[in-house]
């Protein structure tokens, strides 16, 4: 089994950064891979970045340069650094992790991009 807790949401002003955070808890050597989605009112569920166990990692075009995903194998953690965010960012971003035919979610941590 794997538990994902999501901490680091917010409110932030356009062209602020945020950091978000989701430490896993059960085997961590298994989750092929890590990866943050988001879900905005109304909107489906969308991929923002992935990353590998092997640290290779993708994102989604719309965040490409601004927002970097990394993880801390010591701390069983992933992280994802968001930077220079739009009101368009706003959304529930969820951490999820794939291991094997199995995913998991975290509860969800809020993301307000406003002035």
């Amino acid at each position: 089994q794997v538990q994902l807790v999501e901490s680091g949401g917010g409110l932030v002003q356009p062209g602020g950064s945020l950091r978000l955070s989701c430490v896993v808890s059960g085997s961590w050597f298994t989750i092929n891979i890590m990866a943050w989605y988001r879900q905005a009112p109304g909107k489906q569920r969308d991929l923002v970045a992935k990353i590998t166990r092997a640290g290779s990692t993708n994102y989604a075009d719309s965040v490409k340069g601004r927002f970097t995903i990394s993880r801390d194998n010591a701390k069983k953690t992933i992280y994802l650094q968001m930077s220079s965010l739009k009101p368009e960012d706003t959304a529930v971003y969820y951490c999820n992790a794939q291991k094997y035919s199995d995913d998991y979610w975290g509860q969800g941590t809020q993301v307000t991009v406003s002035s």
